[in-house]
């Protein structure tokens, strides 16, 4: 009798199996982005490991409130197995989840530089990306080379989860550092197999960049604090909401208005500031970065966050 139950288990498993294979090839076939794909897969196969039986929601809900999963993993949960379950037909209730609203981390531009100057190329070189685009990882990541224009000194990014596409003038370090990484297929970043790789060798050299610097706060950066770190500068900068929503390539200006609450850098930030007399020295300050101030008895003002 064990035997026989145990035979039914393996067989209602295999069978839940090909079914989230199934939804995984539905969702592909309608045009969901491949990370999603990926990590709705990943958390219904992650459901099944718990014991939870997907065709029976009073089961999946009693596995999601076991886990001592924070209120925003558990959010994830729940959008996944809705979506499967609106794919199957099954009729559920979601749980209430009530996830606090939290602002992201926005570190110092030194802090964003000391982090990119202590990696290797290819991470160093998507770091400096997302900092001057605010671009996805995953958008990153599936860069080619003919998104890029060296010559024209512009770099072009194809939107995912279908927002808007962008283009950006690069800046001059951004195009050396470029020209220095090998080509080693179509892509920019075709050195690491997949984005899980590309993530995993960014988060080893960012512990051993926080330990070697002595600044923990490098720890909290990842690829999508400097999208955050992007709309909050751009924001600042043109105090222009409209115009933070294209950068960032956001449909929704919903998404872009946190970016007025962040921190008010004119009272927080210290500038490095910078006098030029010719046109060789503007032109120098700027591909450095520096912001025109105004310009006073034949002498232009710059300033840089320190």
């Amino acid at each position: 009798m064990v035997e026989v139950k145990e035979e039914g288990l393996k067989a209602g498993v295999r069978e839940a199996t090909q079914k989230i294979f199934n939804f995984l090839w539905w969702m592909k076939k309608q045009g969901y982005a491949e990370a999603s794909i990926k990590s709705r897969g990943e958390i219904l196969r992650r459901l099944l490991r718990l014991g939870a039986d997907l065709y029976d929601p009073e089961s999946v809900k009693a596995v999601i409130a076991r886990q001592k999963w924070s209120e925003g993993r558990k959010a994830n949960v729940v959008y996944a197995y809705d979506l499967f379950c609106r794919w199957t037909g099954i009729k559920w209730t979601p749980p209430r989840i009530s996830i606090p609203e939290k602002l992201p981390f926005i570190p110092l531009e030194r802090e964003i530089d000391d982090l990119i100057a202590s990696c290797t190329k290819h991470i160093a070189v998507a770091l400096q990306i997302a900092k001057e685009t605010g671009a996805r990882i995953g958008e990153i990541f599936r860069l080619k080379w003919t998104d890029i224009d060296l010559e024209r000194g512009t770099i072009r990014i194809q939107a995912e989860k279908r927002s808007q596409a962008r283009i950006f003038k690069m800046s001059s370090r951004l195009i050396r550092m470029l020209n220095r990484l090998p080509r080693e297929g179509e892509r920019v970043f075709a050195h690491y197999k997949n984005l899980n790789s590309m993530r995993r060798v960014f988060e080893r050299q960012r512990k051993r960049a926080a330990h070697k610097l002595g600044n923990p706060r490098l720890l909290q950066i990842s690829f999508h604090t400097l999208r955050h770190w992007k709309g909050t500068m751009e924001y600042h900068k043109t105090k222009d909401i409209l115009h933070v929503m294209q950068v960032l390539g956001h449909k929704s200006i919903k998404n872009t208005l946190k970016y007025t609450q962040l921190v008010k850098f004119e009272e927080e930030q210290e500038y490095f500031c910078k006098v030029a007399k010719s046109p060789k020295e503007i032109r120098k300050l700027i591909e450095a970065g520096f912001e025109y101030l105004f310009q006073r008895n034949g002498l232009v003002y710059f300033r840089k966050r320190k």
